[in-house]
């Protein structure tokens, strides 16, 4: 199964039809171009709040999705202090784990380290395990794309004071 966020709403690519959750609407997966069009209008339209679009071979269905945007990775961690407490960060006035963008040859676990170091400041800690990743699609000069975020749970043993960084809006 796979779930993508468009902001505050998301399209869910799962076998068979998940009538359990409350989706705006469902839709079985016959061909591309139905595919194309229902993600276009999905992005369109923002009264529609999620889609489930389901088929027999899910893998070939989030090729085709994947195919329709440009993809970008991105990497962060959830940092558990050895006292118990989780690292989060504010940014634009909301809670967010720190992540950005994986760089050109760098693999995503020494992104989500370089990214938490960057914006908390903090050195010393460690991976402990990968988690499961994420999706989100975003549109920046007419280009539609689709961020794929791994996740890495980490320990951290160090200080608790922490340096945002104020230049990318982290307070």
């Amino acid at each position: 199964m796979y779930k993508v966020h468009f902001e505050n709403r998301f399209i869910m690519i799962s076998p068979e039809p998940d009538r359990i959750q409350k989706y705006g609407l469902f839709h079985k997966f016959y061909a591309t171009s139905e595919l194309y069009k229902l993600i276009s209008e999905f992005q369109a339209d923002s009264s529609i709040q999620s889609v489930n679009v389901y088929g027999t071979n899910i893998r070939h269905i989030w090729k085709i999705f994947r195919i329709y945007f440009t993809e970008v990775g991105a990497a962060g961690g959830l940092v558990r202090h050895t006292e118990g407490k989780y690292l989060f960060i504010e940014k634009k006035g909301k809670l967010d784990l720190p992540k950005g963008h994986v760089e050109p040859g760098e693999e995503p676990e020494a992104c989500a380290l370089r990214e938490v170091n960057e914006e908390c400041g903090i050195t010393g800690h460690s991976i402990v395990k990968a988690l499961q990743p994420s999706y989100h699609t975003y549109s920046w000069e007419g280009i539609s794309y689709l961020k794929k975020t791994s996740w890495f749970l980490m320990k951290y043993d160090g200080e608790m004071v922490t340096e945002p960084q104020i230049n990318e809006g982290i307070t």
